[in-house]
């Protein structure tokens, strides 16, 4: 199927890129009344969770990565995996399969940003996600687990992708646990029913080569996994969301996001997570997430700077991002980029825009 003739079927089956401002971004609002539910109380069990849930409308296996090359010159990359269900349901074979795949990447340095998207049809195997060994692959950028692969803590993992004018191979290794995001991996989004299941593994350490423009660099730096499934995590009246993953030069970690409402109240969460593996969840009161000036990018004004403060930990970072043109014109279009923190404490990042 050629990608005009796909684009042409998300469209007939209600996927195509729109602006549906009752829906959020890329429609994450839209009534899924007949999809499985996200509760609090679930039992991760792994390997089994770093699979597919089919049940659940959207889920995504996401990768960045702060990288260095052997000058000090900085760079990032993004690897994303989505799974989205047509309708729920049965889980037919073949092209009657209802799951549809569609994976970014991207690599971004201070002069230059390059992404890419791709996407492919459940049940022709194609893209998918297996367990035994893991692996989650579409075409050929590929997510596999390695000799002596850990469960619990999803390593070590080699990550590949490429693109026209850029690529990259990175081995990833963690010697801690994931950690389990909001209650016990129950992430709420509202203060409503909306919520993910999520857990994260922060703890990575990379190191491999990237290419931009067949220039090739050796790199190596720090990486984060996050995996989430919901069938609506976000609100009808959300617009979408401003999340920030954060590794710090003292060791620990920090994510935090804030889900954007049209009311003002924006819904924000965050887990400050120890270098041994303890983690903190942080409560709205907690938290203060204060844009800067917007930046205008792709006629869109996007908040690029942010002043994070928690007082409770005697935080107070001015966040900036190594390249403000780091807009990823996908089908859902987002910016997407690493960044860099000083103030009470120091370190670097990734920082995702959704909805603007």
């Amino acid at each position: 199927m050629s990608r005009r003739a796909f684009a042409g079927a998300l469209g007939l089956l209600g996927l195509a890129p729109r602006r549906v401002p009752a829906q959020g971004f890329a429609g994450l609002g839209a009534n899924a009344d007949d999809y499985a539910k996200v509760t609090p109380g679930k039992i991760f069990s792994f390997p089994t969770d770093h699979g597919p849930h089919p049940d659940f409308r959207i889920e995504w296996w996401y990768v960045t990565a702060d990288l260095v090359d052997r000058n000090g010159a900085a760079y990032g990359a993004q690897w994303t995996l989505f799974r989205q269900a047509l309708a729920p349901g049965a889980r037919e074979e073949g092209w009657a399969n209802r799951q549809i795949w569609m994976a970014h990447a991207a690599v971004t340095g201070a002069g230059s940003h390059r992404f890419t998207e791709t996407y492919a049809r459940g049940g022709v195997g194609q893209a998918g996600v297996a367990l035994n060994p893991f692996q989650a692959w579409i075409d050929s950028w590929t997510m596999r687990g390695l000799d002596g692969f850990n469960a619990a803590a999803v390593s070590p993992l080699e990550l590949a992708a490429s693109g026209k004018d850029f690529s990259y191979a990175l081995t990833l290794k963690a010697d801690r646990a994931l950690v389990l995001q909001g209650d016990g991996g129950y992430s709420r989004k509202s203060q409503r029913e909306q919520a993910s299941y999520y857990y994260s593994q922060p703890f990575f350490t990379a190191q491999g080569r990237l290419a931009i423009d067949d220039r090739g660099v050796d790199v190596t730096g720090l990486a984060w996994m996050d995996r989430e499934w919901s069938s609506q995590p976000l609100a009808v009246d959300q617009s979408g969301w401003d999340w920030l993953a954060l590794h710090f030069d003292s060791g620990e970690k920090l994510m935090l996001y804030r889900m954007r409402e049209t009311s003002g109240n924006n819904y924000v969460s965050g887990n400050w997570m120890l270098p041994g593996g303890t983690t903190r969840q942080l409560a709205p009161a907690d938290i203060e997430m204060i844009p800067g000036a917007p930046t205008e990018v792709a006629g869109r004004k996007l908040p690029l700077q942010w002043q994070i403060r928690i007082p409770a930990l005697q935080l107070s970072i001015a966040c900036v991002a190594l390249n403000p043109t780091a807009w990823n014109g996908t089908a859902f279009a987002y910016w997407e980029g690493p960044i860099s923190f000083h103030g009470s404490h120091s370190g670097m990042g990734y920082l995702e825009l959704t909805g603007y």
